[in-house]
């Protein structure tokens, strides 16, 4: 049963700070790039499409509705039907590099399908879990971690949780134990669909890499510790904005090369000093 994680689920007596793994993920980065998303409104000046991003959508969305199918129907030949019918050309080069990445997720999602097992059906598919949590046993909940899950698998009697990667280089353990994201899902999992949650893994469809890890309670606990730490530096900045505080200066900006390919670009001159801007196309795997 989940009680085992040794987390506390109680009713909380004060208002609790909701974090995601792309909240926490995106304050920790970049604190200006977090209230760009998540706080001003209207919402500043974008930049485009990303073809990484487009190309990570469909794959995603051609798996799910594999996995929606009758475990008979989930074929490889269907499965790169799905991708073409998922397809968009959004952030790529030309229509040309896009036939080719095309032609590519249609290879992945079919070696997918021949080199995993594909017959049992998930208990999740993009499903939403969240959960009122604090890292210390017995003390009441902290914060609500909350996201969805690209997919939850039921393997016996534990729900192990599933990431799909179409980025440049394959993952490896070291990558799936030091995920912050995977950790909160797996807590977060544990206590939606109540059964414990310790394994999680990253499935690379370019190299078919399947990179996974057991979580153990203790570590669990430590990434929830890390998670509780950015969230009450991103709840107080939020605050203190609220009450009237500069926005600069709470949510600073920090430079650097990830600034070539921010969605915020074009609203951070910061942003724009540290480099020139990135090709739609760049962050694509060769």
């Amino acid at each position: 049963m989940v009680e085992q994680l040794g987390f506390e689920f109680a009713v909380q007596p004060r208002r609790l700070t909701k974090v995601s793994p792309a909240r926490l993920a995106n304050f920790a980065d970049c604190p200006r790039r977090y209230r760009l998303t998540y706080l001003d409104r209207p919402t500043p000046t974008r930049t485009g499409p990303w073809a990484h991003s487009t190309l990570g959508a469909v794959v995603h969305n051609a798996l799910r509705a594999l996995f929606e199918l009758p475990p008979e129907r989930r074929t490889p030949v269907r499965a790169a039907q799905l991708l073409s019918e998922h397809w968009q050309d959004a952030g790529f080069a030309d229509a040309e590099q896009a036939a080719v990445y095309r032609d590519r997720a249609k290879t992945w999602v079919m070696e997918y399908v021949e080199h995993n097992d594909v017959s049992q059906t998930p208990i999740g598919l993009e499903r939403w879990v969240s959960a009122p949590v604090n890292p210390e046993p017995g003390r009441p909940p902290t914060m609500i971690i909350e996201g969805r899950a690209d997919r939850i698998d039921e393997r016996g009697d534990e729900l192990v949780v599933v990431d799909y990667k179409t980025g440049r280089r394959a993952p490896d353990e070291y990558e799936a134990r030091s995920s912050q994201a995977l950790a909160m899902y797996a807590v977060a999992s544990a206590r939606t669909l109540r059964k414990p949650c310790h394994r999680v893994e990253l499935h690379h469809l370019p190299t078919g890499t399947v990179a996974a890890a057991e979580h153990t309670d203790e570590s669990l606990r430590r990434h929830l510790a890390r998670a509780e730490e950015t969230a009450e530096d991103l709840r107080l900045a939020t605050d203190t904005l609220t009450a009237g505080g500069d926005g600069d200066v709470l949510f600073p900006a920090s430079p650097g090369t990830r600034c070539a390919w921010c969605d915020f670009r074009p609203s951070c001159a910061d942003g724009q000093a540290a480099g020139p801007p990135a090709k739609s196309w760049e962050l694509l795997a060769p």
